[in-house]
């Protein structure tokens, strides 16, 4: 794929994802928690990150291992396609039985449980739809997986709306609600994807075959491996605090956690659709043997400048945002946001280099440098959660980010023998240190609305991209002579 097509599918997906996915995040959820309360939302955001630690069960890494081999190999949708969906259905019913059983055991009970079955379901039906769009995407059908990547939000915009602002019901909203309408999202989007992988792979009927099960499952075990260890140190930290805190305030810590996580797990999407059309492209790149320097450089540059630009802005201007956003405990929240929000810089970075090391086969390396991450961040959240609650979670999470960022561009280096000039490092560095002070000025003008500021600030933030090479005038008209 040239440089200008890679540009022209990313800017697809991420403004297909600019349009719905912040109203889903800051508006839909933020409105739900403001509805419901820190607590009852910080309940709910502890059972769901719970069922996230079992998903390696769900996907057995069928997903990642999926998108790699169709993407060198487009024949083998046909063949694979049932089979691969027997073995999701059978891994569906297993997770969920493991995932009941994992919450007996530490303690859920009641309300605890109801949220959890739903929110399980949830995740089969979430991990599914993943599995569909892998083949999509694969197939390097880039248009029809970013429209399908919206799909379940924009159809849950409309549920949550109707029932938090369409004056449908009397009662106040309540956190099931909620859930629901996510399950009706998906139902709705595993449909439509179904159909469309279907005409593509007219596959035959589902089939029963243990020796293709193996198969498979044995190529996407180091997947797997992968998939959980990152999923323990990516959302255990709300987990930790709802289960070590005592009862009276562990709820209340994890909600004001999530409010903080939550414009991070925003941003984040943005780094992650990178990934989407990264691991394809790279796959088949190195299968060809193709020179990755070009893809490398961009897909930093953009990176760089959107993480850095945004953790630099939402640090300055946190205490605006939070009110703006939420309705309490906004003093409380601002203190875990600082923190926390900073993990979207090394996070990106793990969107470029954790990808180039999966779909160069490095499996075992990224697992190491992901239980690195685990033990750093167990470590860290035992130490500090019980003297300094959300905040002490926070810290733990920005280190492990960091290390394991670390790891990885390390690793992709040696491995793979890139030259160093692949990280445009001087642009970056003129970047940063002309953005950073330019933009605490411009925060302390105090008779004009911070809101206005941030916007000055955000433009400013472009013109220095170019200023500093960091982003050509290229990217622009690569971009608007595909359209």
């Amino acid at each position: 794929m040239k440089k200008k097509d890679f540009i022209f599918n990313i800017g697809l997906l991420i403004f297909l994802n600019l349009l719905i996915k912040p109203f889903w995040i800051l508006g839909i959820d933020v409105g739900v928690q403001n509805s419901v309360g820190a607590s009852q939302y910080g309940l709910y955001f502890a059972v769901f990150n719970f069922t996230f630690l079992f998903n390696m069960i769900l996907d057995m890494g069928i997903t990642n291992f999926n998108n790699r081999n169709i993407a060198r190999h487009n024949q083998l949708l046909t063949k694979h396609l049932s089979g691969i969906i027997t073995l999701k259905l059978l891994l569906g019913v297993l997770y969920i039985i493991l995932t009941i059983g994992g919450a007996l055991i530490i303690g859920y009970r009641d309300l605890h449980l109801k949220i959890l079955l739903w929110t399980a379901f949830n995740q089969f039906l979430n991990t599914f739809i993943l599995y569909l769009r892998s083949n999509i995407s694969a197939l390097l059908m880039f248009k029809t997986d970013s429209f399908l990547s919206v799909l379940d939000r924009l159809l849950m915009i409309i549920f949550c709306s109707l029932l938090l602002w369409g004056g449908i019901t009397d009662r106040p909203f309540q956190i099931e609600w909620f859930i629901y309408s996510q399950t009706a999202a998906y139902i709705i989007s595993v449909v439509i994807a179904l159909i469309i992988v279907i005409k593509k792979a007219n596959p035959q009927k589902l089939y029963w075959n243990i020796t293709f099960f193996r198969m498979i499952l044995k190529k996407s075990f180091p997947f797997a491996i992968l998939y959980l260890l990152m999923s323990f140190y990516n959302r255990i930290d709300s987990v930790m605090i709802e289960r070590i805190l005592p009862e009276s305030i562990a709820s209340f810590e994890a909600g004001i956690y999530a409010s903080a996580f939550r414009l991070l797990d925003a941003l984040v999407m943005i780094a992650y659709l990178f990934s989407v059309i990264l691991l394809p492209l790279f796959s088949k790149m190195l299968k060809d043997r193709e020179d990755l320097s070009p893809i490398i450089k961009t897909s930093f540059s953009l990176l760089f400048f959107f993480s850095v630009t945004s953790v630099i802005l939402l640090i300055l201007y946190r205490i605006p945002i939070l009110s703006f956003l939420y309705n309490e405990h906004i003093h409380e929240s601002s203190v875990v946001f600082q923190i926390l929000i900073p993990c979207l810089i090394p996070i990106s970075f793990t969107y470029i280099f954790g990808t180039l090391l999966t779909a160069n086969g490095n499996m075992k390396l990224l697992n190491i440098s992901a239980i690195a991450g685990i033990f750093v961040n167990m470590i860290v959240n035992l130490i500090l959660i019980p003297k300094f609650h959300a905040v002490g979670a926070a810290v733990a999470s920005l280190s492990t980010q960091s290390i394991v960022a670390m790891l990885q561009i390390v690793i992709v280096f040696k491995s793979l023998k890139l030259p160093l000039k692949d990280i445009p490092y001087r642009s970056c560095l003129l970047f940063t240190v002309t953005l950073l002070p330019l933009s605490y000025f411009i925060s302390q003008l105090e008779t004009i609305n911070p809101f206005l500021l941030l916007l000055g600030s955000a433009i400013i933030a472009i013109l220095m991209a170019f200023a500093s090479k960091l982003i050509s005038l290229r990217f622009i008209k690569d971009i608007l002579k595909k359209a």
